[in-house]
């Protein structure tokens, strides 16, 4: 699934595209994707609008239009957005032609992916605000905050990080890059990490996140870039996917381990397993 480093990686690349651009045709040809709003309903709604901005929050793309609506965009597992692909590819399930003649297709081949449309900012707020905590490299994601958050949960700290209600746009292979730079083992319960702990962990999610947005992503299965191409960052993992494969810091082979029914990759040396509790 496209993470926070793939996101706006796809912002990036497509802003230029979009911003400023107007909406002369839209055809959507999965209900699933603005599931319950009927897809006709919406494409009338978008055509005709103009893009103002492309943001994001979390792993959403958010589409500011004009007159106060914001269409949010979210790729899920297998969704891409390509501009001006060669042909149409398999699995186009919905295509925007812009005013500068160029147009833009929304691939899913397992279509889970969602565009909503909210009418006015309050409601966009409201709807990311009931699904998105705070957003890493941003004044409000700081140890104080992780630490209140994990307080009480016994849950391991890598399913804590996943949680999009506590961290926006981490996800399996930052949380396990994040993990191994700060030392933390993610089996490790989340409500028993100090403040020094937790800031370790900030401080390696922003680091993991900040890589991985220079490398322009990680292309490990579908995530491509705006023009089909791959991101790099699955060339600079330190344990993710690398199972048997020495360690970076201290050589010992990489563990592949599962936690919350995510596949999890750690080296126990640099960061030690939590100890059983005794009963």
């Amino acid at each position: 699934m496209p993470e926070l480093p793939e996101v706006e990686t796809i912002r990036r690349q497509l802003a230029p595209h979009l911003e400023r651009r107007t909406l002369t045709s839209v055809e959507l040809r999965d209900f699933r994707w603005t599931q319950p709003a009927p897809p006709e309903l919406i494409a009338a709604e978008l055509t005709g609008a103009r893009v103002q901005k492309l943001g994001r929050r979390g792993k959403y793309l958010i589409w500011e239009l004009d007159q106060d609506r914001h269409l949010l965009v979210h790729l899920r597992m297998t969704g891409s957005l390509l501009v001006d692909p060669a042909q149409e590819p398999p699995h186009a399930h919905a295509r925007f032609e812009l005013d500068d003649g160029h147009a833009l297709v929304y691939v899913d081949p397992r279509r889970f992916g969602t565009g909503h449309l909210m009418l006015s900012t309050s409601a966009r707020d409201a709807y990311l605000n009931a699904r998105l905590g705070a957003e890493p490299l941003t004044s409000e994601f700081t140890p104080a905050y992780l630490r209140a958050q994990a307080r009480g949960r016994t849950a391991p700290v890598k399913s804590f990080i996943l949680d999009q209600r506590r961290i926006a746009g981490v996800g399996n292979i930052y949380a396990d890059e994040a993990l191994h730079r700060a030392g933390v083992h993610p089996l490790r319960p989340a409500g028993s990490l100090k403040l020094e702990q937790w800031t370790a962990v900030k401080d390696a999610i922003e680091i993991a996140l900040a890589a991985g947005i220079d490398a322009k992503g990680a292309s490990i299965d579908d995530f491509r870039h705006v023009d089909g191409a791959r991101g790099s960052f699955q060339d600079r993992f330190l344990v993710h996917m690398r199972e048997g494969e020495p360690c970076v810091t201290c050589g010992r082979p990489i563990r592949k381990l599962v936690v919350g029914g995510r596949g999890t990759y750690v080296c126990e040396r640099c960061q030690p397993r939590p100890r059983a509790r005794r009963g």
